[in-house]
């Protein structure tokens, strides 16, 4: 009996020694329990609670370092018109006044467009709409930084209501441009100078891509719902970096029923259209001669809506379209090495054709294969653009 009871008290005594080391321990090392009972597998799966798992794609609390990236390089243009307008002088004699009522005049009164830009390269080029400049006879521009500079109007491309201007100012801040196009449901903000109130910023997102404003036309646009205002055009629309993604240039407006509806030119067909400025003034694109339409197809045939390729719905007389047999109701399948996948595909490619060179089509006459050798043409001037968003 005696030694049972050493025993239990040199147990005890043993016991509570461990329990004053595990104290010690994990006072001073919190966490050695937990780590001891992984090494030897002991651990229990333990789950943290939702509210604290991250999630996915998570954005930025603030845009505040790709509006500082992106703003010194947008600018302000303020282009100066001469405007004519038709009036009546009156007599000034009352019986004259009362026979003839009043001569037909003319007067000339100047406006003033507001407007942006987006300087693009370290020699002043500058990036604006062909709307804001059209018809300017004086181009101011108002640097981030305060500084005005005098703007010569280098060329201007009404299919893309693009234009481009240059300024002599020394260090101007470039913009960074994306490397590759905006995705749907990407962050995008609208840098420009709204109502006249100067470097303003909206944010939202890319609602779709390649949008087709009008149907004859190649050049496709950016949709965003961020807020673009009269002024706004010709601003910078950039990527949650601060990075050009597009050229802001048309907003559709609660008088037409819609609400967050904006448009900006993809930054790659502003490079482009830059790029043949420069070099020759103007933009050349290539033209067959030809207007086009989907495919239709036969609501029982469990086809999509509309099928590969383009219809032609018409030709015009003496264009290489015409020349090289193409019909009305002809259907478009290939041209040179690219296969055609709706009528927007094909102005595309037939616009980045060269004037003057020779180009192979195919496709489908009443169910019957066809090739064609087509001479491309230079596309004419397209008249008034209906793109306008001051």
């Amino acid at each position: 009996m005696k030694h049972a009871a050493g025993t239990l008290l040199f147990i005890a005594r043993f016991a509570i020694l461990g329990l004053a080391m595990a104290f010690v321990v994990g006072l001073f090392w919190p966490g050695s329990g937990e780590r001891l009972r992984a090494r030897f597998g002991l651990t229990e799966s333990v789950h943290a609670p939702a509210a604290s798992q991250p999630r996915v794609g998570n954005g930025p609390v603030s845009y505040a370092d790709a509006v500082a990236a992106a703003a010194p390089s947008v600018v302000n243009i303020y282009a100066n018109k001469i405007v004519t307008e038709q009036a009546v002088r009156m007599y000034d004699n009352p019986v004259l006044q009362q026979l003839f009522g009043g001569q037909p005049t003319t007067y000339q009164h100047r406006e003033q467009t507001l407007g942006s830009g987006v300087i693009v390269n370290a020699q002043g080029y500058v990036l604006t709409n062909n709307h804001v400049i059209a018809h300017a006879a004086d181009i101011q521009v108002l640097l981030y930084d305060g500084r005005i500079a005098q703007a010569r109007l280098v060329g201007a491309d009404e299919e893309s209501d693009l234009a481009v201007l240059k300024i002599d100012a020394s260090n101007p801040p470039v913009i960074p441009i994306a490397s590759e196009d905006p995705r749907p449901g990407d962050v995008v903000l609208a840098i420009g100078n709204p109502l006249g109130l100067n470097q303003t910023v909206t944010m939202g997102i890319v609602s779709a891509i390649g949008r087709q404003l009008n149907s004859s036309s190649a050049e496709d646009f950016i949709q965003t719902d961020a807020a673009i205002n009269l002024g706004n055009s010709g601003g910078a629309l950039v990527n949650a970096e601060g990075q050009l993604v597009g050229i802001n240039t048309l907003l559709i407006g609660k008088a037409a029923g819609a609400e967050g509806i904006g448009f900006a030119i993809p930054v790659t067909t502003a490079k482009k259209v830059l790029d043949q400025i420069i070099a020759t003034g103007h933009v050349v694109r290539g033209w067959l001669g030809a207007d086009y339409a989907f495919v239709p197809v036969a609501a029982n045939s469990g086809l999509p809506a509309a099928a590969r390729g383009a219809l032609v719905t018409n030709v015009y007389p003496g264009s290489p379209a015409a020349l090289a047999g193409i019909k009305p109701r002809d259907i478009l399948l290939r041209i040179g090495s690219e296969d055609i996948l709706d009528p927007a595909s094909l102005r595309r490619s037939e616009a980045a054709l060269k004037p003057g060179s020779k180009v192979e089509i195919s496709g489908l006459r009443n169910g019957s294969p066809f090739h064609a050798e087509a001479t491309v043409a230079q596309r004419p001037a397209m008249g008034t653009n209906a793109l306008s968003g001051d």
